[in-house]
């Protein structure tokens, strides 16, 4: 697939000097952080440091002192509170978080996880019901229910009272609960807007522990979780989720709790988790349990005391990981050969009623890595036809489903991800309507995936130095990408393809100065005779590549074109 590169702009020069200046380093190392906003030595010690940084008051966000006041009272007269959360890993983090942290305080907890199949997102009539059999007095509901206006006025008439911990955008109307905790809200002054799911529910315990006067050191056991739903549920890696996720990275690879230690046994990878091994190796496990059989398992999985039973458990989701990851095979390779005579089409809806609906999802973003439009994939799913829907960089995927809304039964989400559902006799329609839709709006650029370069670098300028450096730029991630670097005119001396089809580059490059830097290049096995023809120009990450307990820094290639050196 054919990348754009999209250079960013450079910081003035006197503002790079003067950062420079200011706190010892490199102007390579000024301009990377002048493009993260920071501007002061103040500011760099922050950033460098994010570990050590302090979480914001949580009695900023607005109803939060309702929400403790309910909780101290529920636990001072001895009622049972229902901890309801969402299938996905934000979702089950969030569950195993409040459930856990309750317990501790003496408190009856019953948690809740709806089935993705019969009851689908967010809170449902099965799961109030469910409170109010338990005799529940109180129901938190977390990573959901900012909408859920009329489920909400049923429970209340049930007599449960509710805790909303959300952090999605509010509809017009927020639901009569008794506390409403969403940063989003336009009437909440909280400083930070972007935390995860499980961490709205995290500054609802930093409040309880601050009222009760109980140590906050107490709650770092916590932050495991939250470096994991921070990761999984793609969210800014800024401001306090990137301090939670430094410091919940170092928990995880410290004293993880058992659920986690066990599911990080089972991925078999060696070494430090990081926020991308949580992407790649922790949040697929969780996130199986909710797409091929039930969430409730992530929750037990990561709540457990038992080390045997986590282990267990750890092995159970590993199990439906691999299941589901056949599922994503099968569906892919399904869909491409359906796809097959419609490049002409600006945008992919598929098909099929066999399909499993908790990996379509995920086959649509397969999808679009093989063609980069905005991806629509659909199953049966009961009487109606179920979609998941990925959109490609800068192309609004709600607007466009907006404009198709009399094709469907219902829709939701954001720009780049969404739901819907639809009657079987409208497919055809739907597909036709989409189609007109994003031809009349899709502009050419975004017809092609683009990769962002911070710097141009020598290959002289690579130094173990400069990698530690970078390094402590992370936790890595949305609007705090690891930075991308980009090397002019390099020579081949020795690069070869490997892997099962020879579908990978294993790069061995020489800069025009005479250094050579090994580097792996994956997916990219096909162009290994432009570089053998060179000279070539390459874009790529800095990573540390340990064998035999020797440590040497290898690029990490994300694409290569015949160089404009040349």
């Amino acid at each position: 697939m054919k990348y754009r590169w999209i250079l960013l702009p450079s910081p003035p020069k006197e503002s790079v000097e003067a950062l420079s200046s200011s706190i010892g380093c490199s102007p390579m190392i000024s301009q990377l952080l002048l493009q993260r906003g920071v501007n002061t030595y103040e500011e760099a010690a922050e950033f460098t440091n994010p570990s050590k940084g302090q979480w914001h008051d949580p009695f900023q966000m607005k109803d939060l002192d309702k929400a403790v006041d309910r909780i101290l009272v529920a636990r001072e007269r001895e009622e049972s509170i229902f901890v309801f959360g969402d299938y996905d890993v934000d979702g089950t983090t969030s569950v195993a978080l409040m459930s856990d942290y309750l317990k501790r305080l003496g408190i009856k907890v019953f948690t809740y996880i709806p089935d993705r199949y019969k009851e689908g997102y967010g809170l449902s009539t099965a799961g109030i019901e469910a409170a109010v059999a338990k005799e529940c007095s109180v129901l938190i509901a977390l990573d959901c229910g900012i909408k859920s206006v009329d489920k909400v006025q049923y429970g209340n008439s049930l007599g449960l009272d509710f805790i909303i911990c959300d952090h999605h955008n509010p509809g017009d109307i927020l639901p009569a609960a008794l506390a409403v905790l969403d940063p989003k809200r336009s009437d909440c002054d909280y400083p930070y807007k972007e935390l995860s799911g499980c961490g709205v529910g995290f500054k609802l315990i930093q409040g309880v522990q601050t009222r009760l006067g109980l140590p906050l050191s107490e709650l770092m056991a916590y932050t495991d979780l939250l470096a994991v739903s921070i990761g999984a549920d793609i969210v800014p890696l800024t401001g306090e989720n990137r301090i939670l996720a430094a410091q919940g990275i170092e928990i995880l690879n410290t004293r993880p709790r058992h659920g986690l230690a066990a599911l990080m046994e089972v991925s078999k990878k060696q070494g430090y988790f990081d926020i991308e091994s949580v992407v790649f190796q922790i949040a697929p496990r969780i996130n199986a349990a909710g797409r091929i059989d039930h969430g409730h398992i992530a929750v037990e999985l990561l709540t457990t005391d038992n080390i045997l039973l986590a282990k267990e458990l750890a092995e159970r989701v590993n199990q439906l990981n691999a299941d589901r990851r056949t599922y994503d095979e099968n569906i892919t390779s399904e869909a491409l050969l359906e796809m097959h005579g419609k490049e002409n089409l600006v945008s992919t809806v598929v098909y099929n009623e066999h399909w499993h609906k908790g990996v379509i999802g995920i086959a649509a973003s397969r999808l679009i890595e093989h063609h980069y439009k905005p991806t629509i994939v659909l199953t049966k799913s009961g009487e109606v036809l179920a979609g998941s829907a990925r959109s490609v960089h800068g192309f609004n995927l709600y607007d466009a489903l907006e404009k198709c809304s009399d094709q469907l039964i219902q829709f939701g989400g954001h720009a780049f991800a969404a739901g819907m559902t639809l009657k079987p006799e409208r497919l055809n329609g739907f597909i036709e309507r989409f189609e007109e839709v994003v031809k009349s709006s899709i502009r050419e650029e975004q017809k092609t995936p683009r990769i962002e370069v911070d710097i141009p670098l020598q290959f002289s300028d690579i130094s173990m130095s400069f990698y530690n450096t970078i390094q402590r730029f992370g936790p890595f991630g949305p609007f705090n990408m690891n930075p991308v670097f980009i090397s002019f005119g390099l020579r081949d001396c020795g690069s070869k393809p490997v892997g099962i089809g020879n579908k990978h580059l294993r790069l061995e490059l020489v800069s025009q100065d005479g250094i050579v830097f090994s580097g792996i290049a994956f997916g990219k096995g096909d162009l290994i005779e432009m570089v053998q023809n060179g000279p070539v120009d390459i874009l790529y990450n800095l990573s540390l590549n340990t064998f035999r307990e020797k440590s040497t820094l290898q690029l990490m290639v994300k694409d290569i074109r015949e160089s404009e050196l040349n």
